[in-house]
């Protein structure tokens, strides 16, 4: 709790209704409590409902009411030893661990206290001048929102000591559950914090001054109990490792073995919460922790706790979610005085600078925290080892300062991204480094494989007929191109054809394809282009007035879900333009038994190629996927007409890859591929739909495979 230095500017006659809104709601919160709940302490840190109550009440008459208007009478000068809190300069009190032993006075004459001051408030409101305090008035509506959070987190915890585990209210919301969370990069530098315009504010959030801050990465959401649960299985609470030396000692003072209020059952972990027993949401921010549990948890996960001023810049970026109405954040950052900070004089002015010191800063607000009451410049401050309150935490982590190449930058983000969803999988686009493209042209010559040879026939076969259906001066645009062995048939074919622009993810494939051609086709302009081929990529210039046929051969548009088919059509037939083409090779549908064989061969090669995502992750990310731990699987999806890959985990584990953890339960799959399978009619749907018309199509002999040409059909003028 902290005090102000600036204050609002307020209409006047709309803060009558403020106060007496702020003071019905402090009373509104003890409706579901009975007499026995609102007396008891249940440890030293918190504070009765009653006491609550009376003491933000004794708060108004102290500084306001008696210094301000004339002719009031205190209530009961027993009350102000009973309900002073910190000021030692206006006298004795009430030592703190044993408010819970002041039965007296009741809550009904407690009520009848509140009611007292309530109308000599509304008094003092009236005045003319009242603009003269009205900055203390707003502190004293902030104080007591800081009590009614207080209260909740009180009610929770002298709740959560009974064996009956009471419901405070059934309809209490449970925080909400969603997905975890990604990194964003923050441009630092020279940065402003603190709070420094005219609005309301405590005077710890002030003066504003510069801070110099590193480039840094922090999540867009909180940790969530799913996350946590990793952590414990991983034996967070076992490993003196990840604790600082203080927390390690609280640890087993404590006997600490998860958050504050779970509880493990026959049938797994549950939450004590305001609306009663529930079990722990996966997907719910984890809730109830010590700054050292938040410490050890980022070192776990390969990050650290944001500082006070990364949190509140980011904050102030729009990326972030679940700012302020969640749980506080724990800080890095230890609570001190801003530069330049002065204590104010009187008995306010105690309250902020004596707290200084063995504290650290939380950012944000909770789902306790009155509405409005936080917000970007906020510093609330607890002890280390403190966890009543509703405290969480945010990830962060340096940012290296090196060049970064965007499509690893890519392959971070989506790594993340596929790795935290409830069916982890990453596009087969990733599959293509070096050693992934040559163990797929292994996989290309293997028996059971028929989809390369049976296309290569295919296409040894019709390539005549392209060759009178290419035009002259042609640029042969291929997407995906690795060796680029398909390629030759047509080249081979079709001598109009003066330009080939392979575009492949992998530069040592592309480089090695391009340089093998380039030495057996002397007169062919080859143009290489590096990039992910279902990104917005230019063409060079040297085609832009070429007549241009693309060439997607490999069954790779079964790679595609429905949609991303539909994009990637309407994306090439942008990029060739009006009177191009484009040949598609695509599997068929057929039986079952031909379709597993092909994606799980007797030797093995497909599931070292499938493994090879694992190799390349540890290599690039700075994984540690132990491969021998998960088995390579295809099945055969009858209602998507599709093949799926998947790698299986054989037991639970916990693996870490850019710099985040993921936990894999056995049985549980990373889903790495899917190879729809077509019929002529479903390719012509999807064609018509992304801009091009099926013009022609080949199909072999059993096992079947197809080749589809497409025209750009033409755009509306």
């Amino acid at each position: 709790m902290n005090f102000p230095l600036y204050s609002k500017a307020t209409d006047e006659a709309d803060l009558p209704s403020r106060f007496l809104h702020t003071r019905k709601r402090s009373v509104s919160l003890i409706s579901n409590l009975n007499a026995e709940d609102v007396v008891v302490q249940s440890m030293p840190d918190a504070s009765p409902a009653k006491w609550h109550l009376a003491h933000t009440t004794w708060f108004f008459e102290t500084f306001l009411l008696a210094p301000h208007l004339p002719g009031y009478q205190v209530y009961d000068e027993h009350y102000a030893y009973l309900f002073n809190s910190y000021y030692e300069s206006l006298g004795p009190r009430q030592p703190r661990p044993q408010r819970g032993l002041l039965t007296r006075p009741t809550l009904d004459e407690v009520r009848a206290y509140r009611q007292h001051v309530d109308l000599a408030m509304q008094e003092l409101l009236q005045q003319n001048d009242v603009t003269q305090f009205e900055a203390l008035i707003q502190l004293g509506m902030a104080h007591e929102e800081q009590h009614q959070e207080l209260l909740l987190m009180d009610i929770l915890h002298l709740f959560n000591q009974s064996p009956l585990k009471p419901v405070y209210d059934r309809q209490w919301p449970l925080m909400p559950s969603g997905r975890r969370g990604q990194y964003h990069t923050i441009s630092a530098g020279l940065v402003n914090t603190g709070n420094g315009n005219s609005d309301f504010c405590f005077d710890n959030e002030s003066p504003r001054h510069a801070v110099w801050l590193m480039p840094f990465d922090i999540a867009d959401r909180l940790v969530t109990n799913g996350e946590w649960l990793a952590f414990m299985d991983d034996g967070g609470y076992r490993r003196p490792e990840l604790w600082l030396a203080d927390g390690w000692t609280s640890l087993q003072e404590h006997g600490w073995n998860s958050p504050g209020y779970w509880q493990e059952g026959p049938h797994g972990w549950s939450q004590m919460t305001l609306s009663g027993m529930h079990p722990v949401d996966h997907g719910a921010p984890v809730t109830h922790i010590s700054y050292y549990e938040a410490s050890a948890y980022a070192g776990w996960a390969l990050a650290r706790l944001p500082s006070e001023s990364e949190w509140e810049l980011a904050a102030e970026s729009g990326l972030m979610d679940q700012l302020y109405d969640t749980v506080w954040q724990w800080t890095m950052s230890p609570y001190g005085p801003y530069p330049g900070f002065r204590a104010q004089a009187g008995a306010i002015g105690e309250y902020n600078g004596k707290f200084m010191a063995n504290q650290m800063v939380l950012r944000g607000g909770a789902s306790v925290t009155p509405i409005g009451h936080s917000r970007s410049t906020y510093r609330n401050f607890y002890r280390l080892d403190q966890r009543w309150m509703f405290s969480g935490l945010r990830l962060a982590r340096d940012k290296v300062v090196k060049a970064v190449d965007a499509a690893h930058e890519e392959f971070s983000a989506d790594v993340v991204a596929g790795l935290s969803l409830n069916q982890k999988s990453l596009s087969p686009k990733y599959f293509y480094d070096g050693a992934g493209s040559a163990l797929f042209e292994e996989i290309c010559l293997l028996p059971e494989y028929y989809l390369t040879r049976t296309e290569s026939a295919l296409l040894k076969k019709i390539a005549p007929m392209l060759a009178g259906l290419i035009p002259e001066n042609a640029a042969l645009v291929e997407f995906g191109s690795g060796a680029s062995d398909k390629t030759r048939l047509v080249l081979n074919a079709v001598p109009q054809i003066t330009t080939y622009v392979p575009i492949d993810i992998s530069v040592e494939a592309l480089h090695g394809a391009s340089e093998r051609l380039a030495a057996d086709y002397l007169s062919l302009r080859i143009l290489p282009l590096v990039g992910d081929f279902t990104t917005q990529l230019t063409l060079p210039p040297e085609v832009e007035s070429l007549p241009k046929a693309g060439f997607f051969p490999g069954s790779t548009i079964g790679n595609f879900s429905p949609q991303q088919c539909k994009e990637f059509l309407t994306y090439t037939r942008t990029m060739l333009g009006e009177n191009s083409m484009l040949i598609v090779g695509a599997d068929v549908v057929k039986d079952e038994a031909t379709l597993l064989a092909a994606y799980d061969d007797e030797a093995g090669v497909t599931a070292r190629f499938n493994k090879n995502l694992l190799v390349r992750i540890n290599r690039e990310l700075g994984g540690n996927f132990d491969p021998e731990l998960f088995r390579h699987e295809a099945r055969w999806n009858t209602e998507c007409n599709r093949m799926e890959m998947h790698l299986v985990s054989v037991a639970n584990q916990i693996v870490h890859a850019a710099g985040r953890a993921f936990a894999f339960k056995a049985g549980e799959s990373l889903h790495t591929e899917n190879s729809y399978k077509f019929t002529s009619a479903s390719i012509a749907a999807v064609a018509l739909q992304g801009g091009w018309m099926l013009a022609h199509q080949w199909i072999s002999n059993d096992p079947e495979f197809a080749l589809f040409l497409l025209k750009a059909v033409p755009l509306a003028t």
